[in-house]
């Protein structure tokens, strides 16, 4: 969520969640492994938006849209078309935890896992891709293998969540945690760790709830990390008015003393 937040580009967990749709559903009538078919679209929508955003004369904006909308409405139209299904599209949709089995789990902890090594072992070129890819082409870092590293990366991770959340609402987890993090910090590493556990607080609180609730999870959630977002907005909102405000008495102060006020430490 963070390198999504800080490239601009929170278009593509959005796109990705809805390209996966039409693979989630493919498993789903070809009555094969949900993360195995869904896996697979998943990687290959993510490699043909990342191929695609590369001409000029298109952009990651257009093919994302290409992508997403082509992949979606395959999804939609086998849905219309096919009647026998066993499983409920819905839980795609919308995310259901109860329909969470235990392959699944151990599937989001192996994405974990794989994640977090890919931020440990790779954290400088991430970063230097992050701020600036021209530079970093400079400077030997392939740029464009590490755009498709974090593209594949994108797609686990949602297909992972995506019975958890659905794909309506999984792009705004990936997203909201990070932004919560940014508003707190300027640090990059503080950044990571915050947007993790904020990520995992806003799990938890929002599970619990719909568990004795009977609401959505995924809805639960994110609304959890919504709410989250605007109180943590008002209250930077509000430190930094009076940080401005604390320092235009300083400097009138400084004005009427004659000179300027000196702190030390």
């Amino acid at each position: 969520g963070v390198y999504v937040v800080l490239r601009r580009m929170s278009y593509i967990g959005h796109g990705l969640s809805h390209a996966i749709f039409g693979g989630a559903v493919a498993s789903y009538v070809a009555n094969i492994n949900f993360y195995l078919g869904a896996g697979i679209w998943g990687f290959v929508s993510a490699l043909l938006i990342n191929g695609v955003s590369r001409r000029r004369q298109i952009g990651a904006d257009a093919a994302i849209g290409v992508v997403t909308t082509a992949s979606f409405a395959i999804g939609v139209a086998l849905i219309s078309h096919v009647h026998h299904l066993t499983v409920n599209p819905d839980a795609a949709l919308f995310g259901n935890i109860l329909g969470v089995s235990i392959s699944g789990l151990y599937i989001l902890l192996g994405v974990f896992v794989f994640v977090g090594a890919v931020v440990f072992f790779r954290y400088r070129q991430l970063l230097f891709i992050t701020f600036d890819p021209e530079v970093a082409d400079a400077y030997g870092v392939n740029s464009k293998r590490y755009d498709t590293l974090f593209a594949l990366v994108m797609a686990a991770t949602i297909v992972s969540t995506l019975q958890l959340l659905g794909v309506t609402l999984i792009a705004a987890i990936i997203v909201v945690p990070a932004i919560v993090g940014r508003l707190v910090t300027d640090s990059f590493g503080k950044l990571l760790v915050a947007s993790m556990l904020i990520g995992a607080l806003c799990s938890v609180v929002g599970i619990y709830i719909s568990y004795y609730n009977d609401v959505a999870s995924g809805a639960t959630i994110v609304l959890v990390a919504a709410t989250l977002f605007f109180v943590v907005f008002v209250l930077t909102a509000l430190t930094a008015r009076r940080r401005l405000s604390r320092l235009g008495e300083d400097h009138g102060s400084a004005d009427i003393g004659g000179g300027p006020s000196v702190h030390v430490g």
